[in-house]
């Protein structure tokens, strides 16, 4: 393969690749190397805080009343606040360090696809680590554990859909924007489909509960089938529709290669996804696929604020004396991991850019890595007003980043590097004239100095 090929496979499936490893990988094939990542992510290390304090709180309780009192709920939603930002900074520190790269970018990935959000620790952590373990694997198998984990049980109120009164809420997200997509059913099949997932619910503890009793037994007719269905028969009728298999890899498709769809090689997707809903045999096919690689889909897709930072991150490792830190400056830029604007979550390409976030995104390699230095313009071309916006962002955010960066890190890995390669190593994209011209009015005294002016660039924002 060549370098900007393998370069751009890491950039999609992880966060980008160092050259040391890019010099070990140069040696394999494009089977061998997609056969790695594969191989690689078959392992499922799930992910977890200490949540010993609040299982302390509630079986003690429960041992004595059988319930939980109003100030043993108070204490409980305190603590998993702070456990769930722990859980945030975990989750970043995963992305940025595992052997597991294209399960935890899945991951994330799904995490988007399957939107949900609650304010338990216990079932934000158990809905995070069920994406992780179906990522890779059948996609039937993964929406049935959806359907049943208590975050999303609660978050789409099938706790109260009940034969007496069914909640069609899960109902139309399932089909809406988890399998097939608006318009690929009627309002006939969502009322019926929502009787079947009737008595859906689960204990405190998180663990599924079916409550037989409030469950339909009655005939449901969907998709012009009728039966006394279960939510496993829905399930198992919408997999059946090639429609599903078609939406999945647009989504994937739009994530991973080209936010502008190519309706042929999706359908090719389709195909082989559709055979058995297997999602590595799809990754696989994706990524052994020429087009993945052409020219058109490298360097075109604009990096999430979890993608940016996490790239970021995995160059120069930053530490901040206040590890919160991290989220606000996800708050700053547009994505606060766990924590979706809605069921349809974020919307992603150009939606992550504004006047606000791009102004931030472009000042924070030098405001993380140099103090917000950024380098000094050649003698002879220094501009007053481009010191005072410096000076500006500087006041407005240097007292909230106090950041530590590991150059000794990127020395290691960058040190058989030239200056000259630094581009191609950094950036997936070529840079246009008229910032070759801005570089060359800048002063660049060492790679560290050179590396923080490319991630200043507008370039450093695709992938």
């Amino acid at each position: 393969m060549k370098p900007k090929h393998i370069q751009h496979l890491y950039r999609r499936v992880g966060f980008g690749l160092l050259p040391d490893q890019l010099q070990t990988l140069l040696k394999k094939s494009k089977a061998h190397i997609v056969d790695g990542l594969v191989e690689a992510s078959k392992t499922v290390t799930p992910l977890r805080v200490d949540t010993s304090e609040i299982e302390a709180v509630f079986s003690g309780n429960m041992m004595v009343t059988k319930k939980l009192s109003p100030e043993s709920r108070r204490k409980i939603r305190k603590l998993s606040r702070e456990k769930q930002m722990e859980f945030n900074l975990a989750w970043m520190e995963r992305l940025t360090d595992s052997t597991e790269i294209l399960r935890e970018k899945m991951t994330l990935f799904w995490a988007n696809h399957f939107v949900c959000k609650d304010n338990s620790i216990t079932y934000i952590q158990q809905f995070n680590n069920t994406l992780r373990t179906h990522a890779l694997g059948n996609f039937k198998a993964f929406v049935n554990a959806i359907s049943k984990e208590a975050a999303m049980v609660k978050y789409l109120n099938t706790k109260q859909n009940r034969k007496q009164n069914p909640n069609e809420n899960f109902a139309r997200e399932l089909m809406e924007l988890f399998t097939l997509g608006e318009g690929h059913y009627t309002e006939t099949d969502i009322k019926e489909s929502a009787k079947a997932f009737t008595g859906y619910s689960h204990n405190l503890r998180g663990e599924f509960v079916f409550r037989k009793r409030q469950h339909d037994e009655s005939d449901k007719t969907f998709f012009g089938k009728a039966g006394n269905f279960s939510g496993e028969d829905i399930v198992d009728i919408i997999l059946k529709q090639k429609q599903c298999a078609t939406f999945i890899c647009g989504k994937i498709y739009r994530y991973f290669v080209n936010e502008n769809v190519d309706e042929n090689h999706v359908n090719a997707m389709a195909n082989v996804f559709y055979r058995n809903y297997n999602i590595e045999t799809l990754m696989r096919y994706m990524l052994m696929s020429d087009w993945f690689y052409d020219k058109k889909n490298i360097g075109v897709k604009i990096k999430s604020p979890i993608e940016f930072l996490v790239g970021l991150k995995s160059t120069v490792p930053i530490t901040f004396k206040n590890p919160k830190q991290w989220l606000y400056m996800q708050k700053l830029l547009g994505q606060i991991l766990l924590n979706p604007p809605n069921v349809a979550g974020w919307k992603g390409g150009k939606q992550w850019i504004d006047s606000n976030t791009i102004v931030l995104r472009l000042k924070l390699p030098s405001l993380l890595l140099n103090s917000a230095y950024i380098s000094k313009v050649k003698t002879g071309k220094a501009d007053a007003k481009i010191d005072f916006k410096k000076a500006v962002f500087n006041k407005k955010y240097g007292k909230r980043f106090k950041a530590d960066a590991n150059w000794s890190y990127f020395n290691s890995h960058f040190k058989n590097v030239k200056m000259s390669e630094l581009e191609t190593h950094l950036l997936a994209c070529k840079i246009n004239d008229n910032t070759k011209a801005y570089l060359r009015t800048l002063d660049k005294p060492s790679k560290q100095e050179y590396s923080i002016q490319l991630m200043s660039l507008p370039e450093y924002q695709m992938c």
